[in-house]
């Protein structure tokens, strides 16, 4: 008999070593995604993660998305556009969460992540902020994959998700600001611009990130002053390239942020705080001493705001009056037009959701893709966020290592 054994590409028998066919790797085996989309059950939430457009593609490329009743009905989206291009629509929200994938926009409640299979991967916003010990807790009972919006990346380093809804957050602000300035409510009846022969509103910004330069963006179209203040000169430097208009700007300072405050019709708060946080910007004292009837918006109150005066509110209850000022200080602004966002969102996870199917499964796509791998803070069932597990006291884990075994 002879005796052969494979050994280092050779065939080994009773003539010696014989060459082999070198085996090549082959590619990635496609995997078929199927993805769950709930109804938004948080007050004021009226987006939907993808749009009718979105989800024929998906279908399209053999992928299976279930999606919960009236799921985009806030957003202007109604179940036969789904079932159209192919979604399933289903009645309960229970069979949504049988899903491979669960995308969302807010992030699942208690009795939501209760209704999960287990060993998923969900998509959604973390609102680190707001969370609780035992939504973290629940995800790693699960064995959930859990990725967040705040977190992912793309492939010039940039938060699409965030830089979208700040986009969005930023132009809708000069808006409302011009809403709450006139007659219809209340305000002194001041056109937000300017016209000729009529000195144009004074709007200061804080901040020179993507809400401040699109609410810079929207003022200026309509013919406002505008003052910006960072702490950043090479922010500022780079907003004033990005708008190719000289602007008055300025770093952070007590005495000069206090005198400009003074004159001014609108200030947009567009500051968001690090994981040390940071003082308050606009202290009681100087929002005292601004204008009767002048309006604050504050972009930055899901985080906790940067205005000594901003309250957090809702989009039934908006605004109020502190100090003869009117305060706008609502979180997830971006509702306010649900199908643009929806739209912006759509056009985020779709690429995605193709890029996942493409590399066999999210396990797979999270070994190559770093902007992905950034966004996890529970990877099946281990928490991996250092900030979370310190806060909460909960033992993490570094992703890196992580895919190492996986």
């Amino acid at each position: 008999m002879t005796d052969k054994k494979e050994k280092s590409g050779y065939s080994f028998g009773n003539t010696g070593f014989l060459p082999q066919e070198e085996m090549l790797e082959t590619g990635k085996k496609k995997q078929k995604l199927i993805i769950g989309i709930p109804k938004e059950n948080t007050k004021n939430e009226s987006r939907v993660a993808l749009t009718p457009e979105a989800v024929e593609i998906l279908v399209n490329s053999g992928n299976e998305i279930v999606i919960e009743k009236n799921a985009g009905a806030a957003a202007n989206y109604i179940d036969s556009h789904y079932s159209e291009v192919g979604g399933q629509i289903v009645d309960t929200a229970s069979e949504v969460y049988q899903c491979d994938i669960i995308l969302k926009i807010a992030p699942p409640t208690i009795k939501e992540i209760d209704l999960c299979k287990g060993n998923q991967t969900l998509f959604s916003s973390l609102n680190f902020p707001s969370q609780s010990e035992e939504y973290i807790r629940k995800l790693m009972q699960k064995k959930i994959t859990a990725i967040s919006f705040e977190g992912l990346k793309d492939k010039e380093n940039c938060y699409p998700v965030v830089r979208s809804m700040s986009e969005i957050a930023g132009t809708t602000s000069i808006l409302i600001a011009a809403e709450q300035l006139s007659n219809v409510h209340k305000g002194k009846g001041v056109l937000l611009g300017g016209v000729t022969g009529i000195t144009p509103t004074e709007v200061i910004i804080l901040g020179a990130g993507t809400a401040a330069e699109y609410a810079a963006r929207a003022a200026l179209g309509l013919g406002s002053f505008i003052k910006v203040f960072d702490h950043s000169i090479s922010n500022l430097k780079r907003l004033q390239t990005n708008l190719s208009e000289r602007l008055f700007t300025s770093v952070f300072h007590p005495r000069v942020i206090k005198k400009h405050l003074k004159s001014a019709d609108v200030v947009i708060g567009a500051m968001y705080p690090g994981e040390k946080g940071f003082q308050f910007l606009i202290t009681e004292e100087m929002v005292k001493e601004m204008k009767k009837g002048a309006v604050i918006i504050d972009l930055s109150i899901d985080q906790g705001g940067c205005i000594e005066t901003s309250e957090c509110r809702n989009h039934n209850d908006p605004t109020y009056t502190k100090f003869g000022v009117i305060h706008y200080c609502v979180p997830n602004i971006a509702s306010r037009v649900a199908r643009t966002a929806s739209i912006a969102l759509s056009n985020v996870f779709n690429p995605l959701l193709l890029n996942i199917a493409d590399a066999g499964g999210v396990q797979r796509l999270l070994k190559d893709d770093l902007g992905l791998r950034h966004g996890v803070y529970v990877f099946n069932g281990i928490l991996t966020n250092t900030r979370i597990g310190n806060y909460f006291d909960i033992p993490s884990k570094d992703i890196d290592l992580l895919m190492v075994a996986f």
